[in-house]
């Protein structure tokens, strides 16, 4: 599939955009108006760099207000378009974007338009250019694709053809069915874009909220099916209007794009299985994975060794060992749970968090399948040094600069990884915590929709609904990642902005993994035995909880000399209690009775409340923020 973005996607100058794309693997670019209009270089040269990247100039655009004027404006419509045709003469591009009208058309007559795009057409032929002319979901008298093709069709002319634009089509809810039935030759021009469901206008809805497919709500794999089912052969392009890409880091966000439209063809590849479709646009497969069976392992670097490993021995861990060839790093063990501990003191690790989430390994069937699909999805893979005899461990870094590992299953459930600690027969089928319940894992603002589609093509994790948890310092917005059986569960959370500007004493936004315990009230206990202070709860908390649920009070003091919460839905009960904050990283204990399959939102309040009075105690210990990704 020829790939292609628009140059209004990215932020930076014209040349920077170009450099950007040609890096993330694109095939061509749709050159903005307003970027070439503000570049100090000629078109002659924004050509000739094109073709030292190897990228093709695909599109030109916009050209607005062409149709449905009043005879009076004719003239200037045309002289205008001959300008522009010949500006794409000296740019080496042959095909324009006809926006639908929404400023001048004062005739709504079909015929009308069709004869003046008839004209248009016959002043492009003499440029050797051809128009795309699409119906923008607020044109003044043309909003559906199924018009303006009928109005294409009205034209009657070579170069005259449709341009179709997922976001004006699924944004109105028009089905995109009749796509199949376009003529493949008179489709000039596809553009992708997806969006969450809002509730606002559709002008500032496009203009603002659009985000890469798989990053938003649209069905862009239905879509792409019936694209396909038409015969169309010529470029995908993305078209974004977003306020965070224009802002992001030029670098990131083409490759963002690129991983999109690769995931995107790898979806619609396989929902036309078996079907009697031609593919004129060649779609490619990706390696096909299996979601994850499992965490394998969770690895924290801290520069506070002594408090981390203390935390972790009051959450009932042993020591399970030092690595064989790399001192500063050990294994603490409970159950079938690893966390590796990094001594980022003695590791010098710069711009590290005193205490961060560092790396966490997933269980699954095939590694070297996920790290090749991974790759191919334009992850940077992590480098990473084995000793002689050591295990190879291969992974990729998620958008947030977290180490993501893909870990071959063990028969009988101990990492071969592991007896590079000597901590090869550590199981014990007794221990109080079964398993890794889910991790939580912070998020920029300004990545969150990258950090979702990155999850979601590279380990195959299903996106279930956000919802919006308040806080000392604003919304926290919360969607969570999971596998369809529920063995991996990772919400991703938006810190407000408040948070990342230091309102938890100059921490990042902390994040915590959630450690799935067969009783609770018991590791509570032996938690307070073993030193733990966890993280308070108020009496108000307690009290609410009565008037809530109806539950005995004994019960409900209990849960208080523990500073245990609870919460209860449909399928069960779910009790939990929190640490406190390491640097950015926290531990939760979790007990789910019966089917309980949500996360202990009710109570989420409670914790952000708590963790902002802590920072705010006076001697709260200052936090460096999480270092900053690398541009993958």
């Amino acid at each position: 599939m020829r790939t292609s973005i628009a140059t209004v996607c990215l932020s930076g100058t014209l040349e920077e955009k170009m450099h950007a794309a040609a890096a993330a693997g694109f095939d061509g670019i749709e050159v903005f108006e307003q970027d070439l209009v503000v570049s100090p270089s000629s078109p002659e040269r924004i050509r000739d760099l094109a073709a030292e990247l190897g990228l093709g100039l695909d599109l030109y655009q916009p050209f607005r207000d062409a149709e449905g004027v009043g005879p009076e404006l004719v003239p200037a419509v045309l002289r205008r378009a001959a300008a522009k045709f010949r500006l794409m003469n000296r740019l080496g591009t042959d095909t324009v974007l006809v926006c639908s009208n929404v400023a001048t058309a004062t005739v709504d007559d079909d015929a009308v338009a069709a004869r003046q795009l008839r004209a248009l057409g016959d002043l492009a032929g003499e440029h050797g250019v051809r128009l795309a002319y699409e119906a923008l979901a607020w044109g003044r008298y043309v909003d559906d694709f199924e018009h303006a093709q009928r109005i294409v069709e009205l034209a009657d002319h070579p170069s005259v053809g449709t341009c179709l634009d997922s976001f004006h089509i699924l944004s109105r809810g028009w089905d995109p069915a009749p796509i199949e039935r376009i003529p493949a030759e008179k489709i000039f021009f596809v553009q992708l874009a997806d969006a969450p469901l809002l509730s606002m206008d559709v002008l500032s809805w496009s203009r603002h909220h659009r985000v890469f497919p798989g990053e938003g709500d649209f069905d862009m794999v239905g879509f792409m099916t019936r694209l396909v089912r038409s015969g169309y052969d010529g470029p995908v392009s993305l078209e974004i209007f977003n306020d965070a890409f224009r802002q992001a880091d030029v670098r990131r966000t083409a490759v963002d794009g690129l991983r999109s439209l690769r995931w995107l063809e790898d979806q619609t590849l396989r929902a036309l299985a078996g079907q009697p479709v031609r593919d004129r646009l060649e779609l490619q497969a990706l390696p096909a994975v299996a979601e994850p069976a499992g965490y394998d392992f969770v690895e924290i670097r801290t520069a506070r060794l002594g408090e981390t490993t203390r935390l972790l021995h009051q959450l009932g861990f042993a020591l399970g060992g030092h690595h064989q060839s790399k001192e500063h790093v050990q294994v603490w063990v409970q159950g079938p749970v690893r966390v590796v501990v990094v001594d980022a003191v003695r590791e010098a690790v710069p711009g590290a968090s005193p205490t961060e989430i560092a790396a966490l390994g997933f269980t699954v069937e095939d590694p070297e399948a996920a790290v090749d699909r991974a790759t191919r999805l334009r992850a940077r893979p992590v480098e990473r040094t084995q000793g002689p005899g050591e295990q190879v461990l291969r992974g990729v870094h998620a958008p947030d600069g977290t180490e993501i590992f893909f870990c071959r299953a063990s028969p009988d459930g101990v990492p071969p990884w592991l007896g590079e600690f000597g901590a090869d027969d550590v199981l014990d089928p007794a221990a109080l915590v079964t398993g890794v319940d889910h991790v939580n894992m912070a998020q920029p603002w300004q990545h969150y929709d990258e950090a979702v589609l990155f999850y979601t093509s590279v380990l195959a994790l299903e996106a279930q609904p956000a919802q919006d948890v308040p806080g000392p310092s604003g919304l926290v917005r919360s969607q969570v990642m999971r596998s369809a059986d529920g063995a991996v569960r990772m919400p991703l959370n938006v810190a407000p902005a408040a948070a990342e500007q230091g309102s938890f004493v100059g921490a990042a936004y902390p994040e915590h993994v959630a450690l799935a315990c067969s009783d609770v009230v018991a590791a509570a206990r032996r938690a307070r035995r073993r030193g733990l202070a966890p993280l308070p709860v108020p009496q108000n908390y307690y009290e609410d909880l009565v008037a809530r649920f109806d539950l005995d009070e004994a019960f409900v003091a209990s849960l208080q000399e523990l500073d245990l919460l609870y919460d209860r839905d449909t399928g069960g009960e779910f009790l939990h209690f929190y640490t406190g904050t390491l640097g950015t990283v926290f531990f939760e204990v979790v007990e789910r009775r019966g089917g309980y399959a949500g996360f202990g939102a009710p109570n989420a309040p409670v914790r952000l409340a708590a963790q902002y009075r802590r920072s705010h105690e006076p001697g709260a210990r200052q936090r460096s923020p999480r270092g900053a990704a690398s541009p993958q």
